[in-house]
């Protein structure tokens, strides 16, 4: 049983564009302030349901058959969390679930998450919070990204300003600073977000598509390469750098078909260095410069990746360093959204993801308490 103290326990859940698995984890939040991690793990995808998500990824396949597997395999990992964690249902007062993100194309205002809140209710027997996205699009944002906040309720006692630059599939960095005249609440906070551009998704595309496994495992091929930066450039002339944020990207924006011609080995390094490039260009939009810069998601893991940012940035560090868990950040940070949106906070801000009002949203599923 989860020990019943300040705030409540909140589960949340991310299967992110990587399509790498799910995570899962426990926090205790009052929506406010984040009092305690529990307990977290990740149950990768196996390879045959990596194959139905990436076909779903690009509009193919049957979409309502994975959407209810996937779901179910959302519950599947709520419960074995709960037996890690020695919980059971009756101790979690809420469940944030993502969703896994088939298409977003903000500047059309829309975004489509699956992923069956009413189903995962019934077979958690745990309130559901989902589609956290159609709101804020509604209110004229983006819809993404949406994790900001949460990295300000942690970083809100640090000295600012400081930078979370979160790799996952798409790359997205929070900017949080803090006027002279403001205190340690969170909406005191200056807070800012984009998403910076491709994360790990182009590398993992890559790493497939040349050797069939689907990541650069340790940075392997990318140490063993040279970027071509006059692709790099190119790259970075698309029309997504152009634009002032807020804003954000589809995962499926841009294509490798500019490097074609490299070896397996320099092309993962050029998608590094286009990465890493990518996030410097959004560090141009920073209201001051971030003393210091907090690398999460699963990009970190990555050498080269790492190594390349430190070239960048002058002080690089994973989120490890400030006791966070990286691989668990995400999923604790829809928890975190959850609590919001039951007490009708904001879960989004007009300098995150470019609404025109602080917005709150997701949607309710109550379970059934019979």
């Amino acid at each position: 049983m989860l020990k019943e103290q300040e705030g409540v326990w909140a589960l949340g859940l991310m299967s992110g564009t990587s399509l790498d698995g799910i995570d899962a984890a426990l926090i205790r939040t009052d929506g406010e302030y984040v009092y305690e991690f529990g307990e977290w793990h990740t149950i990768p995808y196996e390879t045959n349901f990596k194959i139905k998500l990436r076909e779903a990824v690009h509009g193919r396949g049957d979409m309502l058959a994975v959407e209810q597997e996937m779901t179910l395999r959302h519950a599947e990992a709520v419960r074995a969390l709960l037996k890690q964690a020695g919980a059971s249902y009756k101790d979690v007062r809420v469940i944030g679930f993502h969703g896994q993100s088939v298409a977003h194309r903000p500047l059309e205002h829309i975004t489509w998450q699956i992923g069956n809140g009413a189903l995962l209710a019934e077979k958690t027997r745990i309130d559901v919070v989902c589609d956290f996205r159609r709101r804020d699009m509604a209110a004229g944002g983006e819809g993404a990204p949406l994790v900001p906040l949460y990295h300000a309720a942690l970083a809100r006692r640090m000295e600012l300003p400081i930078a979370v630059l979160n790799i996952g599939g798409i790359a997205n960095v929070t900017w949080i600073g803090r006027s002279e005249n403001t205190s340690n609440d969170l909406m005191d906070l200056d807070i800012m977000a984009l998403d910076t551009g491709p994360g790990n998704v182009m590398i993992n595309e890559w790493a497939l598509k040349h050797t069939g496994k689907d990541f650069d495992d340790e940075g392997r091929l990318a140490l063993a390469g040279k970027s071509d930066n006059a692709i790099v450039e190119s790259l970075l002339k698309d029309a997504f750098f152009a634009r002032r944020p807020p804003k954000s990207l589809d995962r499926n924006h841009f294509s490798d078909e500019s490097l074609a011609k490299l070896s397996k080995e320099d092309g993962a390094a050029t998608l590094v260095e286009f990465m890493t490039s990518a996030a410097e260009k959004s560090s141009h939009y920073f209201p001051k410069p971030a003393k210091q810069w907090f690398i999460t998601g699963g990009g970190r893991h990555n050498p080269a990746v790492m190594q390349s940012l430190a070239r960048r940035f002058s002080k690089v560090y994973p989120v490890e360093s400030l006791g966070w868990i990286g691989d668990a950040l995400e999923a604790q940070a829809f928890a975190f959204l959850a609590v919001r949106s039951l007490k009708g906070l904001a879960i989004s801000l007009p300098t995150t993801t470019g609404a025109i009002r602080a917005a709150t949203g997701g949607a309710y599923h109550r379970a059934d308490s019979i």
